[in-house]
């Protein structure tokens, strides 16, 4: 399928299930936007999910992954969904005192891993799950999401592979136009 029929079928189903939201947000970066992304109201429809799993495991097959892990708690549905698409073991990291963790997992040495996140704004948590798991022996050789709303900026040792590329302006607390027009905030993200 196209890049941009996905692109057109993701934003309906994300408009269709209210994952699509507007308004003023602070998002898990930190950063303030007019607009948010609650992938877990798309995931929520099992059909959805396996349709973006598929795609995501489309792309990501080439690398040869033997594992996917994901960070808790946006990336655990999805995750799951790549994984069983590529008949790989699944894996989440948690944050524990302020840090990724692999908490209930033993910690395997040598696989080739992907990472995968729902939506990726700064990747900062996407990273920490990466760099925490090739730091025990393993290799990292991708990572995926259903949105990509950084802009490129997300910095990644390889090509992000992404359903949708999101174009949506976010703004540092201090720079927000949202926040200076007095209109509240709303933190629905992870952290």
């Amino acid at each position: 399928m196209q890049k941009t029929k996905v692109d057109e079928r993701l934003q309906a189903m994300m408009k269709e299930t209210g994952a699509l939201l507007e308004g003023h947000f602070r998002l898990t970066s930190g950063l303030h936007s007019g607009h948010y992304m609650q992938c877990a109201l798309l995931l929520s429809v099992p059909r959805y999910a396996a349709y973006a799993g598929a795609l995501l495991a489309e792309e990501l097959a080439p690398l040869g992954p033997e594992a996917v892990f994901a960070p808790a708690l946006g990336g655990l549905i999805i995750g799951h969904e790549v994984a069983r698409q590529l008949s790989v073991p699944f894996y989440f990291a948690e944050r524990e005192n302020g840090s990724m963790k692999l908490r209930r997992f033993p910690h395997p040495s040598g696989t080739r891993f992907v990472v995968i996140e729902d939506v990726i704004t700064t990747g900062g948590s996407a990273l920490e799950v990466g760099t925490l798991i090739a730091g025990t022996g393993n290799f990292w050789v991708g990572t995926g999401c259903i949105v990509d709303r950084s802009g490129g900026k997300a910095a990644f040792p390889h090509v992000l592979h992404s359903l949708w590329e999101a174009a949506f302006p976010t703004f540092p607390q201090g720079e927000c136009p949202l926040c200076r027009d007095g209109i509240p905030v709303e933190k629905p993200g992870s952290r």
